[in-house]
């Protein structure tokens, strides 16, 4: 027997085959355009999405018998507004995750609600990319587009709608809403409400774990599958790749080097970072997490070799960088490419490339970048050990994690050891195994990762060369800070 976990990415969807004894037994990936229509805005249209799902899932099933699949899981991009009318139509393109276009009704959010009621009712504060902010600005710049909303869903359970034809979300998902009573687990009347939205525009809640429902007739005809398979109601991104990596229950972390990078801490209690520069979330597990989010992470090094450089040979690029460089880098970048959320929650925030003199090289800038995303991500390391947590190592998934550069530079800027696991597969992977649990092939989350997630590699920090990046980063704190006041007017 069989799940499919679907990774339903911002460039693309991977989705995996998996086993029930967690073996990845085939892989398809359908890449599908991004559009950024105005600058700061990134939209994407559904129907792609969903075409892409079922050219990859028909991939993944050639040759394989489709009665041997028992369920269906996904894990997807969080916070993306996806409006359906009366008919279960698309109305518009959807607004993504790193989107910023919403920064008057962040501020609205966080100022004339006020921070302290919205963490009180949702455990969170606005940030641009949040999906009540979106609403927000469809109400007052697309009126008639949000006159003709009926539903409101999230990315992947838009796919889980057109397998099922039920409108669902799980906890994790929601969380990034602004619209969920987190504690409680539960849709905020009192939020919806602030918002002008109406309660039966949202989807029945889940746990991640749980069947919402089995393939609608011509969806499994299309797709080779029984009828009867069922599909759970998945994960947001983070959450699922958290699950792949084994970080269920109390006190576990994972790094995340995706397109955005991410910090995440598991819980089985509630709790909330009092200042809000951490996100407190639901968990896929049945419990909570804290976590940290940069818009902009692996996509910095794309963005820079690629766009900039004209070159995706990554590591000729980086093969300059020795490691007696590591740590003495005169040049340092500043990863706000697409404005930044945790910790700093600037929609104005902007890259930059600081202390370049007449003897900088590409190698120093490419180095930059690296170091850049590392500082930025300890930042929110940082506000988690100002809470008391502790963080003895942490697992780290995500493609920019394939570069053992990056893990060496990761490790030291931390001062913790790096585990990756056996099977790297992030939300895909997290995904299968939710569908796992939902078919009854083990009685919860924390019994499956014990099962199937299994650590392959770890790399340790260089006492030497944490040293060297300590006082690195302590000249990279005092970037952003000097820049903060000069940002929006360069919008």
């Amino acid at each position: 027997m069989y799940t499919i976990g679907i990774d339903l990415g911002t460039s693309a969807v991977k989705l995996l085959l998996v086993s029930l004894s967690g073996e990845i037994v085939r892989t398809a990936t359908r890449e599908y355009p991004l559009s950024f229509p105005r600058p700061g805005w990134s939209e994407q249209r559904p129907e792609d999405w969903w075409q892409a799902c079922r050219e990859g899932i028909r991939e993944l099933l050639r040759g394989i018998d489709g009665s041997e699949v028992a369920a269906i899981g996904a894990g997807g991009q969080m916070h993306g507004l996806v409006a359906l009318d009366g008919s279960d139509a698309v109305i518009r393109p959807a607004i993504l995750w790193n989107d910023s276009r919403t920064a008057e009704e962040t501020a609205w959010l966080n100022t004339a609600v006020g921070k302290e009621k919205l963490s009180r009712l949702t455990a969170n504060i606005a940030f641009a990319g949040f999906t009540a902010p979106k609403l927000l600005w469809l109400q007052k710049h697309e009126p008639d587009n949000y006159g003709r909303i009926a539903k409101v869903m999230l990315p992947k359970d838009y796919i889980n709608f057109c397998l099922t034809g039920v409108h669902a979300s799980d906890y994790s998902d929601a969380s990034g809403t602004l619209l969920l009573d987190v504690a409680h687990r539960c849709w905020s009347k009192e939020m919806l409400d602030i918002c002008h939205v109406s309660e039966d525009w949202m989807p029945r809640l889940y746990e991640s774990f749980q069947v919402i429902g089995t393939l609608r007739p011509d969806v499994a005809r299309d797709l080779g599958l029984p009828a009867a398979t069922r599909v759970v109601a998945g994960a947001g991104d983070n959450a699922a790749a958290a699950v792949g990596t084994g970080v269920v229950g109390e006190g576990g972390c994972n790094l995340s080097l995706g397109t955005s990078g991410t910090v995440f801490i598991s819980s089985r209690h509630f709790g909330v970072d009092p200042h809000n520069a951490l996100h407190a979330f639901a968990h896929a597990d049945g419990g909570y997490h804290l976590m940290g989010c940069m818009l902009s992470a692996a996509s910095c090094n794309k963005w820079f070799c690629d766009d900039i450089l004209g070159s995706s040979d990554y590591g000729a690029l980086q093969k300059d960088i020795s490691d007696h460089r590591l740590g003495r880098n005169h040049t340092f970048f500043l990863p706000y490419l697409m404005g930044e959320r945790s910790p700093i929650n600037d929609t104005a925030a902007r890259g930059a490339f600081v202390g370049m003199t007449m003897d900088t090289t590409r190698s120093d800038m490419v180095q930059a970048v690296l170091e850049g995303v590392a500082f930025a991500i300890r930042d929110s390391f940082e506000v988690a050990r100002s809470l008391g947590l502790t963080i003895p190592a942490t697992r780290i998934c995500g493609g920019g994690s394939k570069s053992p550069l990056w893990r060496k530079i990761f490790a030291a800027v931390l001062g913790i050891p790096l585990e990756m696991v056996k099977t790297e597969q992030g939300p895909g992977y997290g995904a299968a195994m939710l569908a796992m649990v939902g078919a009854g092939c083990y009685a919860s989350v924390a019994a499956a990762a014990d099962a199937l997630v299994q650590v392959a590699d770890v790399t340790l920090p260089d006492p030497a060369l944490t040293e060297r990046y300590e006082a690195q980063y302590q000249k990279f704190r005092r970037i952003y800070p000097a820049l903060r006041d000069t940002f929006p007017y360069l919008s």
